[in-house]
């Protein structure tokens, strides 16, 4: 398991720009859920009684998840799954919604989506705080270009302007991927 309590803060000097972040390499929690009222409510009351903080999150109707299997079962020689089990993946998806989170304390909420019969997996993530100016994720996202990785999805948000922006990226290759944001 990955042991993210009390994350603790760092700071690199990178491309003439600091980069703030709490652990970079942190685990992400990906998630199947109803896509019903009040199924993230309950996910978020269930984390709030035990004291895990939800630092990121994402939702995305899970159809889309299931439409890029398909076309990524088209561009590969052999099948992720078989084309019956693509279709019904993609005639119940309509019902799920794919969730992405980070949070305080991973091994607590993972062993709390495990004890309530949750649907999901975990993948580690780069999770940066940036300065929330112009440019600056222009910064961030060339440098993973100029290393040759692929960014396979980032979500993230600023509250004010004043703040620093928290963003999580999912890049295809997450060893090279923190060494070049360690400085």
């Amino acid at each position: 398991m990955v042991v993210e309590k009390n994350v603790g803060i760092t700071e690199r000097f990178c491309d003439n720009h600091y980069i703030r972040s709490r652990k970079m390499v942190r685990t992400e929690i990906s998630l199947f859920m109803k896509n019903v009222p009040g199924e993230l409510g309950k996910l978020a009351t269930l984390f709030g009684s035990e004291g895990i903080n939800i630092d990121a999150l994402t939702i995305q109707d899970a159809s889309a998840y299931v439409q890029q299997l398909f076309k990524a079962r088209g561009k590969s020689l052999k099948r992720i799954a078989s084309a019956a089990s693509y279709n019904s993946m993609r005639k119940d998806s309509v019902e799920f919604a794919l969730i992405r989170i980070l949070v305080s304390d991973t091994d607590k909420a993972v062993d709390l989506l495990s004890k309530n019969d949750y649907i999901f997996d975990i993948m580690p993530v780069i999770a940066l705080e940036i300065e929330n100016k112009p440019g600056e994720m222009a910064k961030v996202t060339t440098k993973f270009g100029e290393e040759g990785i692929n960014i396979n999805y980032v979500y993230g948000s600023a509250s004010s302007s004043d703040e620093k922006y928290l963003f999580v990226f999912c890049p295809e290759d997450i060893e090279l991927a923190a060494k070049i944001f360690k400085g």
